[in-house]
């Protein structure tokens, strides 16, 4: 299962649960105190200067989307460390933030075909288990409608930037600004309901109240910055650590590994709240994983203590003490190598963001990701465009099997990525087996090494004039351009 469908799968954040209880008192109340005079500035100031996404860069969308907070306030005290909360009482905010999702939506979306278990859950905690109701096939909205008044059942929405483009452009946003895939799910719970158990995930999470009311309580992680979903009993998780209810235009953020769960409080008829989540297998653990394997193949071409045996019988041996003493100088000796050289190279990693992330949201503009204008030429000036979108790696030449392959340089884009595909795998893809094989293909170019350090050069953001290119010919020049041009991945001046 690949990073995306895990991400989707995974991705549980938003569950509901009872009614909102006296505020705690306790060994717990310093933390909540915490949050609350957090959330009483955050609302203060919100009062005063209300905010709305800001669009310009993804630097701007993820300021916007905390505000107030400050982006570096938010890095240094929240983020993988507590929860964030930020209360909005802005009838203007609570208006943006409906636009991004309603249950009129979900309405809509079921006379053009949805499909239970791939875009649709529906589900209820039933002592303390999440018991799913999902019937078969096509999804039919007053089937649903009537699971959800007469039964509680929770309405658990897979991925809805494939259907909403507010969203889509936020999470495209987001993609580009934390260099992570970011998914989403929609759950409306109906009043005095609960639809998943008390749990935790393998995400950053951000949640969005959209509609109505959402009581939360939050408990302190048992397995911090955990790297998987896994439901906990009520006996194990102790008191909460924050208790809140969430309005229209309310945020928060909590770090991986924190149990929540969530409920609709009674009176109030429904609630809905998008969980925006990233992050999942993206910690230093996995980046050695994909890097590691490089740094020791190149090394070894270098260095021949790499290429000595190992010890006969070490591969049937228990006690492998002396080996494991070897194994630790050459562990230290690829740190040295690493410090001096600056080189760790991650390709499967950057292969499958790029593969899995969202195209970019251009609205009706998608001229512009058809190649047109001017031809470069030798006397072209060229700049990057979707920088977001396209990332260089090193690699062996996938196109030789000889045993011995020689490294190439591999540019991949997202550019032609499809959105309706977006974070749901390959499992269960209805498009076709030639077309489902396609979405798992990276769109790019493939150049000899010697065209690394002119593509270093295009890739630092600055103008640059094709003759300029770091190359050893005119036609190597020019065809490098025209090669980006035709992706779509340079302007020309």
């Amino acid at each position: 299962m690949d990073t995306a469908e895990r991400l989707r799968c995974g991705s549980q954040a938003g569950a509901p649960c009872m009614r909102t209880m006296p505020k705690k008192r306790g060994k717990h109340a310093e933390m909540g105190m915490e949050m609350q005079v957090q959330s009483k500035r955050a609302k203060v100031e919100t009062d005063c200067s209300p905010s709305v996404m800001d669009f310009e860069s993804p630097e701007s969308l993820f300021a916007s989307l905390i505000s107030p907070i400050k982006p570096e306030v938010f890095f240094k005290e929240y983020w993988e460390e507590k929860p964030l909360l930020v209360q909005r009482n802005n009838p203007l905010l609570a208006a943006y933030y409906q636009s991004l999702f309603q249950l009129s939506d979900l309405k809509e979306l079921c006379s053009q075909g949805l499909y239970y278990g791939r875009d649709i859950n529906i589900c209820r905690c039933v002592n303390g288990k999440k018991k799913v109701l999902n019937k078969e096939g096509k999804v039919n909205y007053a089937q649903l409608k009537k699971d959800f008044d007469q039964k509680k059942a929770t309405m658990q929405f897979h991925q809805p930037q494939r259907f909403k483009e507010e969203l889509w452009k936020i999470q495209e946003k987001l993609e580009c600004y934390f260099g992570s895939l970011v998914g989403s799910n929609v759950y409306i719970t109906p009043q005095g309901s609960q639809g998943l158990p008390p749990h935790y995930d393998d995400v950053e999470v951000f949640i969005l109240q959209l509609e109505g009311e959402k009581h939360w309580r939050l408990y302190k992680p048992t397995v911090h910055l955990a790297r998987e979903y896994n439901v906990e009993s009520e006996d194990r998780i102790g008191n909460p650590t924050h208790e809140f209810v969430l309005k229209p235009g309310d945020l928060l953020y909590f770090p991986r590994g924190t149990i929540h769960q969530a409920d609709t409080p009674p009176g109030i008829p429904y609630s809905t709240h998008v969980t925006i989540s990233t992050y999942q297998n993206n910690s230093w653990g996995d980046f050695l994983l994909d890097a590691i394997p490089g740094l020791v193949f190149s090394t070894a071409k270098e260095d021949v203590a790499l290429r000595t045996s190992i010890p006969r019988k070490l591969l049937m041996q228990v006690d492998i003490a002396d080996s494991t003493k070897k194994l630790s100088s050459i562990l230290r000796m690829l740190a040295d190598r690493l410090e001096n050289t600056g080189e760790l190279r991650s390709s499967d990693m950057r292969k499958d963001f790029i593969m899995n992330r969202l195209p970019p949201c251009l609205g009706c503009d998608s001229d512009s990701l058809t190649p047109g204008g001017k031809v470069p030429k030798l006397d072209s000036k060229i700049r990057l465009q979707f920088r977001d979108h396209a990332v260089i790696t090193v690699e062996p030449d996938q196109e030789n099997s000889d045993e011995i392959r020689k490294e190439m340089v591999y540019v991949y884009h997202s550019l032609k990525n499809r959105r309706e595909t977006h974070m749901m795998g390959t499992e269960d893809d209805d498009t076709g087996s030639e077309e489902g094989a396609a979405q798992q293909t990276p769109h790019g170019l493939r150049f000899p090494l010697s065209y690394l350090d002119a593509l270093k050069q295009i890739w630092s953001g600055s103008t640059v004039s094709v003759k300029e290119l770091k190359l050893t010919s005119a036609e190597e020049k020019e065809n490098l351009a025209l090669a980006l041009w035709t992706e779509c991945l340079i302007e020309v001046f």
